[in-house]
């Protein structure tokens, strides 16, 4: 027995092969270059058109460059934990970036980081699971099974700079070969070089991680301090619900020009739509902050979002009741300072499955909520709305109006059809629940001045250019994710305090997130020194009021 354990033990290495740490530098720099950069590989083909020669020197200069990358990389004890990380990370990137045609930008990053469980998972699909376990776990168990000779360290760096100079010098040369063809692509197609895998993916995590980490002794400043209701005696109380849609397009809005019926309720109501709408952002961590935002898109950032108070802050300077009610994935720091409920806390059997709620339980909250105002109030409603991928999980069996619909989160499994049909019918249950918003509010007229607003975040891909999902970076995202839909109804004071001519042709011209804050401030007759009337979309309708 002891000579047989011996000559198990002797013949336990040659059962794992050897290999050098530089060939297999090589063989992880090609794999990760070959297999997790099918979008870099097709966008180059597109931009590089016509010249062959020219892909195939950016081929060899970036093989090479990867080369020297994984070469430095090969320390004794970290070669194997840093590349299964860089094979990890490529084939988690490539999942989206080739699937989807997202780029893993900083603000993408963000927006997952602040994701929830529930949404998270709605991506973590079976093809997900093969895709990881092909691409990234199979040779990452691969490099951990074999065995790695290293030289001594002096020898080792010798070599190694024998491998890295030369190679450095192959790729300046390929460089230098195209150099005006490389510089004019990178300036002119933004997301070419974003869609490099992992190099794009890992800057962006890292400085995600240090804008964040700068965010930690933010003091928020006060803004509006002086806000105050200007005085209407004996009038009734002012509430009006915002709903801040999610992944709603305009471009499927049949109040918009769309030919599928959509909207047929809210096309019964005396709405106002606003059909050139643009977005801030086109992901919810950037387009939500921003739309309640003093700031416009072109002056927004992050950190300004966190260190200035935001609209809630302001009407409720004012003395306004101001809460913030979450059906999605939270708001972002919006309501950080008001009265907040978030749904997927509150699970309703009716509604909810699995951590997400369907945004029925709304409606089912807001009929007693309405029965209790009794003075000037603005609640936030933040939909479920659209988010995809899993569309047909948005709207129950009744609102299954266009079919075949999509049934899986795997949408490039469904032909366009059955994805269209599923996402119109988020759009269609979307339109139930506005309508039956405007409904509630209508029947408390006796008792209540109400109105509502809805603004989608952000629009969605579906398909077109070969991108889904949203979340593009906003110079060279598609009018689909950033062209939203702006719904608006008045209630009583459209007939009475409205020039409705005036309005109409105001809802013909363009409007954006920019006009969300002002209009806001306008609706509920609040009077600030931040307040800009030439962002309120209806300051040019009403009669001029004394502050």
């Amino acid at each position: 027995m002891a000579t047989l354990m011996d000559s198990v033990a002797q013949s336990g290495p040659r059962l794992r092969p050897a290999i050098g740490s530089i060939s297999l530098s090589f063989a992880v720099a090609l794999f990760v270059l070959a297999t997790a950069n099918q979008s870099f590989w097709a966008k180059t083909s597109i931009y590089f058109s016509g010249t062959v020669g020219a892909r195939a020197a950016l081929a060899l200069g970036l093989a090479a460059l990867f080369s020297v990358i994984c070469i430095s990389l090969s320390m004794r004890f970290l070669t194997k934990p840093l590349f299964i990380f860089l094979v990890l990370t490529s084939a988690v990137a490539s999942w989206f970036m080739d699937r989807f045609g997202v780029l893993l930008d900083v603000e993408m990053i963000r927006n997952a980081a602040e994701t929830t469980r529930a949404e998270a998972s709605n991506l973590i699909t079976p093809a997900f699971a093969w895709h990881i376990f092909a691409l990234g776990l199979l040779p990452s168990m691969l490099i951990l099974w074999v065995r790695v000779d290293h030289r001594p360290f002096f020898a080792k760096a010798r070599r190694n700079t024998a491998f890295v100079v030369p190679l450095l010098l192959i790729a300046a040369v390929a460089a230098s070969m195209q150099m005006r063809l490389l510089i004019t692509t990178s300036r002119e197609h933004r997301d070419w070089l974003a869609s490099l895998n992992p190099v794009a993916p890992i800057v962006n995590v890292i400085r995600y991680a240090a804008s964040n980490g700068n965010e930690k002794d933010i003091v928020v400043k006060t803004l509006g301090a002086d806000a105050h209701v200007v005085s209407d005696a004996g009038r009734k109380p002012r509430v009006l619900v915002v709903v801040a849609g999610e992944t709603a397009r305009a471009d499927n809005f049949s109040l918009g020009g769309y030919p599928r019926p959509t909207n047929p309720e809210l096309t019964a109501r005396d709405i106002t739509y606003f059909s050139q709408t643009t977005s801030c952002g086109t992901a919810t961590a950037v387009s939500l902050p921003c739309m309640f935002s003093v700031y416009g898109r072109d002056d927004f950032s992050h950190r300004k979002g966190l260190e200035t108070e935001n609209l809630l802050d302001v009407l409720s300077h004012a003395g306004l009741a101001a809460a913030w009610w979450d059906n999605n994935t939270g708001s972002k720091g919006v309501a950080d300072r008001v009265a907040y409920r978030y749904f997927p806390n509150e699970p309703d059997p009716r509604f909810c499955t699995d951590g997400e709620c369907q945004d029925g339980i709304l409606l089912d909250r807001l009929v007693p909520w309405l029965d209790g105002v009794n003075k000037d109030t603005v609640l936030v409603i933040h939909q479920l709305g659209s988010h995809g991928p899993s569309y047909f999980e948005r709207y129950p069996e009744a609102y299954r109006r266009f079919k075949p619909d999509c049934r899986t989160p795997e949408i490039a499994n469904c032909t366009d059809e059955e994805l269209i049909n599923a996402y119109d019918n988020t759009i269609a249950y979307t339109d139930h629940v506005l309508s039956t918003i405007i409904d509630e509010l209508k029947r408390r007229e006796d008792r209540l001045d109400g109105s509502m607003i809805y603004m989608s975040d952000h629009g969605e891909s579906l398909g077109e250019s070969g991108l889904y999902l949203h979340g593009a970076p906003y110079l060279i995202a598609p009018k689909q994710q950033t062209h939203v839909p702006f719904v608006l109804w008045l209630g009583a004071r459209a007939g009475t305090s409205m020039d409705k001519a005036c309005l109409q042709q105001r809802a013909n011209e363009p409007a954006s997130h920019d006009n969300l804050f002002h209009t806001v401030l306008g609706l509920m007759s609040v009077a600030t020194t931040v307040y800009d009337p030439a962002l309120d979309v209806l300051s040019s309708c009403r009669p001029a009021r004394s502050s």
